[in-house]
């Protein structure tokens, strides 16, 4: 199976504008498999499929010396791309910290392949921290904003 790049970046921008979690294709010789998932970087390929992800520690197991969890959630990026705080760079951020925003407000742009995806607050809720510097890339799940429910 000859890969083309141009193919291969189409396959993965539809997996994402999609919401698909997996793509295969196979022919006589070679088997191809697209992967995204919360523990991915990014679309992945393989000629196998990906092992398991270990499962995480519970949530009521001790930390030894390990940092807390902060509380609130997250909003995480949907795609691999840049991210960008306002809609140019002489407009004021979408959203600062101690805002509080409405469901379907948008908090942020993700870059993705040439393309301005604008990231939604899927609830009402209040920007607790921006984790991500404005022009810094993101990766598939990387925690864009952490919130607290309104």
């Amino acid at each position: 199976m000859e890969i083309d790049l141009e193919r291969l970046r189409e396959l993965m921008q539809a997996m994402g504008e999609f919401d698909v979690t997996r793509v295969e294709l196979e022919d006589e010789e070679e088997r191809l498999v697209l992967e995204r998932g919360h523990l991915a970087s990014a679309p992945q390929f393989t000629h196998a499929a990906p092992a398991a992800a270990p499962s995480p520690a519970p949530a009521s197991a001790p930390s030894h010396g390990a940092a807390a969890e902060p509380e609130g959630s997250f909003i995480t990026s949907p795609f691999v791309g840049t991210f960008y705080n306002a809609p140019s760079p002489d407009s004021p951020p979408f959203v600062n910290v101690g805002a509080e925003v409405a469901p379907g407000q948008t908090l942020c742009i993700v870059e993705a392949m040439k393309l301005m995806n604008e990231i939604e607050a899927e609830h009402a809720c209040k920007i607790l921290e921006v984790l991500i510097d404005n022009g810094q890339p993101v990766e598939f799940g990387a925690r864009l904003f952490r919130i607290a429910p309104r």
